[in-house]
């Protein structure tokens, strides 16, 4: 059985519905909530008569009940709402997980459900978990069976629906959004486990500065919480003296707690938004040309487990949008960056990585050919821009010189330094508009000078400076 998702929402059943045994089970499996009472967190959508509340209770409505996709980081609910629904009615429940999972295990499951409703009435709920990895021709497979509701589907993901699951699959299910557990709801889960006696049963205290650090370092994850706990238990109870007694009371301190976890929990969550709000604080502090900045949220994506090809891509639009032509060299980085990460893979990939950040951030910056082609874009959108000057049409097909096509084109080749004086924007755009403005800044300030050049020799007189 997955462990993943262990609070949050509550079931303390196994596959065959029996309650779970203690002995050898980690913390986290045992203090799994057994009601909706225990239940810390998600109120919001476990309010009566909410659809998930209806599903656990069996009451679906006059169709039968609908099938779930439950959307929300590790931790928070989702495998154990499944095994609450597959309790309701009584259900039989079967569990998948779409990483080792193929259409032929969809298949096979969805044939026993069919035996199963028609020789014993009994309804089997499905439970997917990962389905974001399912490709989309594994999906497909799923339809049929949630279509006729030969299935209860419930299906967990930590990644955006909107984007990993289907839409025909989408719009026959109910989505349930779940999300990280509150400081407070952890610091209940934590007390429970310290003196339930499916936990330590009283024998455990841990002081305020620990539970504290176990808090921020759970980044609102019940199952790591408690795992962090079990561990900081076990390296408290290794610091006892020697000759101590059973009924001795372990005090866990902080520096049982911090031995524990090594290191502090990234509170990232690849799909939501500390996802997005990270990317941008990267984006953000190269363009801020603050490179010890970007370089921490690097390695906070890194260590989040973010795909280093998604970083390397956000790079290069940087390197475009926030440098541009004050220093050229900087998209031939993060281009050689983003084909060098998807050769490497990690963990060397964050050396590749890191030359691409730092390069941006210490780069002059130019916003010009962004705001050029948004200008450009902008007046096309206005309906700015008539016809193409006769002379700039093409001219290599039958009929082109009757219509005047090419007559009076210039070739730039045959003119002084290639430049050749003639007219090239539309008529209504002619003499006056100056979508490129170059900086002062890095290569770009040679490039101004240029352009101002080439404005004259082009006949066009001083050009607009930015």
């Amino acid at each position: 059985m997955t462990s993943d998702d262990l609070f949050g929402a509550a079931s303390a059943v196994e596959r065959d519905q029996r309650p779970m045994s203690a002995g050898g089970a980690p913390l986290a499996v045992r203090m799994r909530p057994r009601s909706l009472d225990e239940v810390r967190g998600q109120g919001s959508v476990l309010r009566p008569g909410s659809p998930l509340r209806r599903l656990i209770e069996g009451s679906g409505g006059a169709a039968g009940p609908l099938s779930a996709i439950i959307w929300g980081p590790p931790g928070t609910g989702k495998t154990t709402l499944a095994h609450l629904v597959a309790t309701a009615a009584d259900r039989r429940f079967v569990e998948l997980s779409a990483v080792t999972a193929g259409v032929k295990d969809v298949r096979s499951v969805m044939e026993s459900a069919v035996r199963e409703r028609d020789l014993y009435g009994r309804q089997t709920v499905l439970f997917l978990d990962e389905i974001h990895r399912f490709t989309k021709a594994q999906q497909d497979a799923l339809l049929p069976g949630v279509e006729n509701r030969t299935v209860i589907l419930v299906a967990a993901t930590t990644e955006n629906p909107s984007f990993s699951v289907i839409a025909p699959l989408l719009s026959r299910s109910v989505l349930i959004t779940l999300g990280s557990l509150s400081d407070e709801d952890i610091r209940d889960v934590v007390r429970s486990a310290l003196v339930d006696e499916r936990g330590f049963a009283g024998a455990h205290l841990i002081d305020d500065d620990a539970m504290d650090h176990l808090v921020r370092t759970s980044g609102g994850d019940a199952r790591r919480a408690l795992t962090s706990l079990e561990a900081a238990a076990g390296v408290a109870l290794d610091a006892e003296p020697a000759g101590r007694t059973d009924d001795t009371l372990v005090l866990i301190g902080l520096a049982h707690v911090e031995q524990a976890i090594a290191h502090a929990a990234v509170r990232y969550d690849r799909t939501g938004d500390q996802h997005y709000d990270v990317a941008s604080a990267l984006i953000k502090s190269m363009r801020g040309s603050d490179v010890d900045a970007a370089l921490h949220y690097l390695a906070r994506m890194l260590e989040a487990g973010e795909d280093p090809r998604f970083i390397a891509r956000r790079i290069v639009i940087a390197a475009s949008e926030d440098v541009g032509m004050a220093d050229p060299t900087a998209l031939q980085t993060a281009v050689a960056a983003l084909h060098a990460v998807a050769q490497i893979g990690m963990p060397e990939a964050r050396i590749i990585l890191a030359q691409a950040v730092v390069h941006n951030a210490l780069a002059p910056k130019s916003n010009a050919a962004y705001a050029a082609i948004n200008a450009a874009i902008a007046d096309v959108r206005a309906g700015r821009g008539g016809a193409v000057p006769a002379h700039l049409r093409g001219s290599g097909y039958a009929g082109a010189e009757r219509l005047g096509h090419g007559d009076g084109y210039v070739y730039a080749h045959d003119e002084p330094d290639a430049v050749a004086r003639q007219q090239y924007l539309p008529d209504d755009l002619e003499g006056s508009t100056a979508y490129y403005l170059p900086t002062d800044r890095g290569f770009e300030e040679r490039l101004r000078a240029r352009l101002e050049w080439l404005h004259e020799r082009l006949g066009k007189g001083k050009r607009p400076q930015s």
